[in-house]
């Protein structure tokens, strides 16, 4: 069973920086992607970035240029730094092992003044 666990967000003011980390148990982490989702309220979740497990990446449109995906296999960890970051940001975020869309707890993002 694939348990995934997040850490690392909060309270930001805007144009400010954040890393999110999820550390991975339970797979063959460095042969599968990984995920980053987001859930803003009243709205659908969506697909922030993607990373291959050759490192390949794709974002989604909002956050390209300001976020950027990473793994360390070697900690079974995947990151999601978030930098200039804006009100329409906030939300939770989610860690997904798509191969069994298997998901984190989820950790709140907030970016406010």
């Amino acid at each position: 069973q694939v348990q995934l666990v997040e850490s690392g967000g909060g309270l930001v003011q805007p144009g400010g920086s954040l890393r999110l980390s999820c550390a991975v148990s339970g797979s063959i982490f460095s042969r599968n992607d990984m995920a980053w989702y987001r859930q803003a309220p009243g709205k659908e979740r969506e697909l922030v970035a993607r990373i291959t497990s050759l490192g390949n990446t794709n974002y989604a449109g909002s956050v390209k240029g300001r976020f950027t995906i990473s793994r360390d296999n070697a900690k079974n960890t995947v990151y999601l730094q978030m930098n200039s970051l804006k009100p329409e940001d906030t939300a939770v975020y989610y860690c997904c092992y798509p191969l069994t869309w298997s998901w984190g707890q989820g950790t709140q993002v907030t970016v406010s003044s």
